[in-house]
């Protein structure tokens, strides 16, 4: 009996639950909708688009190696998926459909109404725990509730993950030719335009080339991450974000990539290889968070008495973030990092949250919305639970008296000023005590151009300490 499996942000082959279960099954068929509706209405951005398609044409000749045909299908928003589905597998004569599970509220539902389509037809719909290592709702507090508060989600993780590791599966085997050609990948989609090569090139596709930068963090640099990964002029990250983001590389995967350079230690041993696999679990933790409580799909505060914050409406002050253009350098560098790359060091993405969201007082949801728009790496989970941790509003958030003063974060993470020197040329030949702050150095109009800054950061900090604290007393 055939069996379809459905690609969504699961673009691999190797440890891919649904491919293996599919194929385990029957004779096996592969689908991938291309819903660019969709990806608009979720602000996806031109660079991830670009790179699910690359990654995509990948993925088909790996499948073709399998003997499994890749069909591509438009259905141009997801309402449209459920009649997609049905054709299809009425077409190809599909006794099942595999997927891996997706998390947020327009997911759940679009799979619910494929369910229920495929049901009439008589045709199953099977789905699979596979980008995480627990299935949303098997964590849960004494009381039966979701976890609020990270450290204790992790506590239970650890305790589950020294009971059992989650497996890779093993290398799925080729089967018989169905004689069915695959379809074209498309390079490109209406309404997304195509990236520069220079940021193509920063992110080549791929199973070979993620699984290649994920063996090389490994064995290279996760013994430093705890001391390299604040820093955004040193390589200390595994910017494997993109490829975790769309499924080229599983959790799994990354996991035992650092449980093999720790000696099978995950809670233990070397301090970079756990603080690695603490983000791992962060970027569970937001996810559960996303099932448990889906109004922060819905673009809410998960404080919600926190939607009474007075956010500034400022375009001028937005405009200026946006482009690299406020007169704080570190701010600026990884803002134009952002327009450049598709992708911005994550220390600084939390110090130019804080800046919109304290020293601005310009609501989280802007930030949220153009992080989107340029993120090849745009992931709902981990960029609503990062802008709600910055700004206060979120699950186990920063407390709202905690702001990142931006100089004081250039002085420490880039003393020597080499980041903000290649993103802000202007300031390139100024000193490494000056650079951080040129407007010490006074001028009407800032130093070679460059902007003097918009706000100053001690009067608006205490301008957002007020404004929260307003809120409290109510």
């Amino acid at each position: 009996m055939r069996q379809l499996i459905w690609f969504r942000s699961d673009l691999r082959t190797q440890d891919n639950t649904a491919l293996n279960a599919a194929l385990d099954a029957g004779p096996t068929l592969a689908l991938y909708l291309i819903t660019p509706g969709q990806w608009q209405a979720h602000d996806d951005a031109p660079s991830k688009v670009d790179f699910w398609l690359r990654n995509l044409a990948e993925l088909s000749t790996a499948l073709r190696a399998l003997n499994v045909p890749l069909l591509i299908r438009r259905a141009d928003h997801w309402a449209e998926a459920p009649r997609a589905l049905a054709e299809l597998s009425h077409e190809q004569r599909i006794a099942a459909v595999h997927v891996n599970e997706e998390y947020g509220i327009h997911e759940v539902r679009r799979d619910r109404l494929v369910a229920a389509s495929l049901a009439d037809e008589g045709i199953a719909l099977h789905r699979h725990l596979d980008q995480l290592f627990f299935k949303p709702g098997s964590v849960l507090t004494r009381s039966g509730g979701y976890f609020q508060v990270y450290s204790q989600f992790r506590k239970v993780c650890y305790e589950r993950l020294h009971a059992a590791i989650p497996r890779c599966l093993p290398t799925p085997k080729a089967q018989a030719d169905m004689d069915i050609p695959s379809d074209p990948v498309p390079d490109r989609v209406e309404r997304f335009a195509t990236p520069l090569e220079s940021l193509r090139n920063l992110w080549p596709a791929g199973e070979r080339v993620a699984r290649d930068r994920l063996e090389a963090f490994a064995e290279e640099q996760l013994w430093q991450y705890q001391g390299q990964r604040d820093f955004p002029a040193q390589p200390g990250t595994s910017q494997l974000s993109p490829y975790l983001a769309a499924g080229v590389l599983s959790p799994r995967q990354c996991l035992h990539a650092a449980l093999q350079a720790n000696c099978g230690e995950f809670d233990s041993g070397h301090p970079g290889a756990v603080t690695w696999i603490n983000e791992l679990l962060w970027r569970e933790f937001y996810k559960h968070i996303l099932m448990g409580y889906p109004r922060v799909s819905r673009h809410r505060a998960f404080r919600q008495e926190t939607e009474a914050l007075p956010w500034r409406h400022a375009p001028e002050d937005l405009n200026a973030w946006q482009q690299g253009r406020t007169g704080i350098p570190l701010v600026d560098a990884a803002m134009r990092q952002l327009l450049a790359t598709g992708w911005m060091h994550n220390r600084l993405r939390m110090v130019v949250a804080m800046f919109l969201t304290k020293n601005l007082l310009i609501d989280w949801r802007e930030g949220e919305r153009w992080f989107m728009r340029h993120l090849i790496d745009g992931d709902l989970a981990a960029n609503n639970g990062g802008w709600q941790w910055s700004a206060s509003t979120g699950t186990d958030a920063a407390p709202y008296f905690r702001i990142f003063n931006p100089i004081s974060q250039s002085e420490k993470f880039d003393p020597e000023g080499r980041f903000i020197r290649h993103w802000v040329p202007e300031l390139a030949h100024l000193d490494k005590r000056d650079i951080h702050n040129p407007a010490r150095l006074g001028g009407l109009f800032g130093v070679q151009g460059y902007p003097l800054p918009i706000v100053d950061l001690r009067k608006s900090r205490e301008r957002a300490l007020s404004a929260f604290k307003q809120l409290a007393a109510v």
